[in-house]
């Protein structure tokens, strides 16, 4: 007989999910094997290995104070400062001296935009500034 009863009246009408699940879980690690990586490539230039020492090392000049608030308007060492003329004034700083450039401290406000920020990185970018940091307020 197909059916079991469980107390001698009705047939038993559970149905067994354990083939159900096996299934499930080999279609998951298909599923997992077979889906492809997504990763999106970020060039970074790491410092290379030197063996000779910095030859006469200079005092590096004042770090640039670079603040951004919550209304979007961009502070140059406290000075209010328009984003159209960042990348000038930081390849200023730069051609002073491009062995020995300032370093670029950025700090914003945690409700700026990010896309002033993203104009500030590419201006810096520009203006070919290689020592960037962000200040946590």
């Amino acid at each position: 007989m197909a059916f079991s009863s469980n107390s001698g009246g009705g047939a038993m009408a559970d149905i067994n999910v354990t083939p159900l699940v096996d299934v499930m879980l080999v279609l998951l690690i298909i599923f997992m094997v077979t889906m492809p990586i997504q990763s999106i490539p970020v060039d970074v230039d790491l410092p290379q290995k030197t063996d000779k020492p910095p030859e006469n090392p200079k005092d590096p000049p004042e770090p640039i104070s670079l603040r951004i608030d919550a209304s979007g308007q961009v502070f140059w060492n406290d000075t209010p400062t328009p984003v159209g003329s960042l990348e000038k004034m930081m390849a200023t700083e730069v051609e002073r001296d491009p062995s020995n450039q300032p370093e670029l401290q950025i700090e914003t406000n945690d409700s700026a935009e990010y896309g002033i920020l993203a104009k500030v990185l590419v201006a810096a970018k520009n203006a070919e500034m290689v020592k960037i940091g962000f200040v946590q307020n």
